[in-house]
């Protein structure tokens, strides 16, 4: 890397003062310059973890403001990472020009534009040091460009057109949805965009990259750009393909139009990188695992991720709530109705991959259950309503899994997910089967038809409004009742009886479970004992009012042993069977800081965990909802 300015030079071009701060002179709203900022990432030093910047923009004499992103469309939270933004230099005329940052706006920043000057130009570094969300490795890199690029505050993102290049390492190659507009050796350049479709085009490239067609007979075009850290990786399996190209098929009957000019499945396959899931309206950033679809049990947890990414297309970046919208990445989101952007989702996301056949129906209904008894034992929802989760996703979203039963997490996902399926059931009941869920989304999600990316803002009175073109119904009282609904059990699991199963609980875990406890290294004794562990023993929740709560036992601490046996997963498992139907106590060693006490449980109802049992006699609609629209095409 080299050094441009040293820092003494920056510190003293124009004395901090000229930027003190004036809160009775704010700047005024700017309008967008004729000229497109011109924007340079060169990904040659990715393999350290650090990505340099050059951005030139366009400027008038005068006070000058500009904006790092903040509020990331699609994470719900004001999740830019400024801390990683670094070794800010800016010149005119080739001149340093000294900056300040805002004293309460940390990305924002501050500049005097001299007289005579059209343009800056801004050189920085992001620093990919969070290991928690790492986009590069030696061998690739997800280019999430909000991630380095600077706008002029107080102009719609959509209005401000910039015209990108990345330059990659000897030997990588790379794709996303930005349009490419010609190459200079390593050096991609595209074509001239705005700063909205820029930040929601993320790009990947890396040594082992892949572009491959999907649907070829489904226009628009559809693409798999894929990278991984080994070449053996990079190749899918013929299942993980077959499915993908399913799943493009799939939506079309479904969603009856698309909303982009093409689509680009973005996938990495990393143990290096972080895991993702991330919507963008003609692609999407989807990371797993580097065995993330060839492990057996990884592609059951794994299953529903390229289809969930893939609806936001349409519900989500198409179809958006109001206050999700914002005319820049300053202004804050609002999420009250999140349980249709991320609920509704969640629903089509895993329907889709059931009938393209990333999962089983087996699988399917497995991961249904799951979701189901979660939200029905949940005592979170006895003082905290769906529609609060939404609200506060900001705060909420990520964070320590202590006593998120209580807390409540993002539980719009899950919540919503029944609120759309009791939604298809109860259409499907008022209708004697004759129409469902699909018809409100070909008028929903499908509105306008074919469309270019652009957004189709959405309030709760339009929800209802669509419904009730299916089907009368007082569809505004049904979606507050649940919504706004509070424990103890989830209204919305009637939609399971409704749907021809029921929850049970057996003694028997699911392999859809298994695949995820697995992934997750997590020990539960959720609907036992009342809490759950990870590989090491260390208790990471514990229901209010459950056995282990009444027992003592919080997060944090530590179990050493089950009944004289070291802690494991299969420890505790066995000492729940071998309890079962016995006088046998269940005896665990527990650490709390630097004292260990025992605690015994008195219980012998064995392990519990959830699964959907067929109802004899009711109609089987979930059976229905879960085929194929399409036969495949070979």
């Amino acid at each position: 890397m080299k050094l441009r300015f040293t820092a003494a030079t920056v510190l003293f071009a124009l004395p901090l003062s000229t930027f003190a701060a004036d809160k009775k002179s704010a700047p005024k709203a700017l309008e967008s310059p004729s000229t497109p900022i011109r924007l340079s990432i060169d990904l040659t030093d990715s393999y350290r973890h650090i990505v340099h910047g050059r951005e030139t923009i366009p400027v008038t004499a005068g006070a000058l403001t500009l904006e790092y992103p903040e509020w990331i469309p699609g994470t719900h939270m004001p999740s830019g990472p400024i801390a990683q933004f670094a070794g800010i230099f800016f010149t005119a005329n080739g001149q340093p020009l000294g900056w300040r940052r805002d004293d309460v706006d940390m990305y924002a920043f501050h500049l005097e534009v001299p007289a005579g000057v059209t343009e800056i130009e801004a050189k920085f570094d992001y620093l990919d040091t969070t290991t928690t969300s790492a986009f590069t490795s030696n061998n690739l890199t997800v280019l999430e460009w909000n991630n380095a690029v600077l706008y002029p505050a107080k102009i719609p993102v959509a209005k401000i057109k910039v015209t990108p290049s990345v330059t990659l390492p000897e030997g990588w190659h790379g794709g996303g949805a930005l349009v490419p507009a010609g190459t200079s050796g390593n050096t991609t350049n595209f074509e001239t965009t705005d700063v909205e479709t820029l930040v929601d085009s993320p790009y990947i490239a890396g040594k082992y990259f892949h572009e491959i067609p999907l649907a070829p007979e489904i226009t628009p075009k559809h693409f798999l750009d894929v990278a991984a850290d080994t070449e053996e990786a990079s190749n899918l399996p013929k299942a993980t393909l077959e499915a993908l190209n399913k799943l493009v098929r799939e939506t079309r009957p479904l969603y009856k139009s698309s909303h982009y000019r093409d689509y680009h499945f973005v996938l990495s396959l990393s143990d290096k990188i972080r895991g993702e899931g991330l919507e963008h309206h003609q692609s999407s950033d989807n990371g797993v695992e580097l065995d993330g679809y060839t492990n057996a049990g990884l592609a059951v947890s794994n299953a529903e991720l390229l289809p969930h990414e893939f609806t936001h297309s349409w519900n989500g970046k198409y179809r958006r709530p109001a206050r999700l919208y914002q005319p820049d990445y300053a202004t804050p989101q609002q999420g009250d109705l999140l349980w249709v952007y991320e609920g509704m989702t969640q629903y089509w996301g895993n329907l889709l991959a059931a009938r393209a056949g990333f999962w089983t129906p087996e699988s399917y209904r497995d991961a249904l259950a799951s979701s189901a008894a979660s939200l029905d034992t949940k005592p979170g929802r006895l003082w905290r309503n769906t529609e609060d989760t939404a609200i506060a996703a900001q705060s909420i979203r990520g964070g320590s899994a202590a006593w998120v039963s209580w807390r409540r997490s993002q539980d719009y996902y899950q919540e919503g997910e029944l609120i759309w399926l009791d939604a298809d059931t109860t259409i499907r009941k008022l209708t004697n089967d004759q129409k469902s869920l699909n018809d409100f989304v070909a008028i929903f999600l499908g509105a306008g038809g074919d469309t270019p990316a652009k957004v189709l803002p959405y309030e709760f009175n339009d929800v209802v409004k669509a419904l009730n073109q299916v089907v009368a119904y007082n569809w505004a009282k049904f979606l507050k009742d649940r919504i706004l609904s509070h424990g103890p059990g989830d209204p919305s699991i009637e939609a399971i009886a409704q749907s021809g199963y029921k929850l049970v609980y057996t003694d028997t875990m699911t392999p859809y479970l298994k695949s995820l406890y697995g992934r997750r290294g997590t020990a539960t004794a959720m609907y036992s004992l009342g809490f759950s562990a990870n590989r090491e023993g260390v208790i990471s929740d514990v229901y209010i009012d459950s056995l282990a709560y009444k027992a003592g036992l919080g997060p944090g601490e530590k179990i050493v042993a089950v009944n004289s046996t070291v802690f494991s997963a299969d420890a505790l498992y066995g000492a729940l069977k071998a309890a079962k139907g016995t006088d046998k106590k269940i005896d665990l060693l527990v650490a709390i800081g630097t004292e260990l006490k025992t605690v015994s449980f008195d219980y012998h109802d064995g392990e519990k965990y959830p699964r959907l049992e067929r109802m004899e006699g009711a109609p089987a609609y979930l059976d229905e909802i879960i085929k194929p629209m399409t036969e495949e095409t070979k």
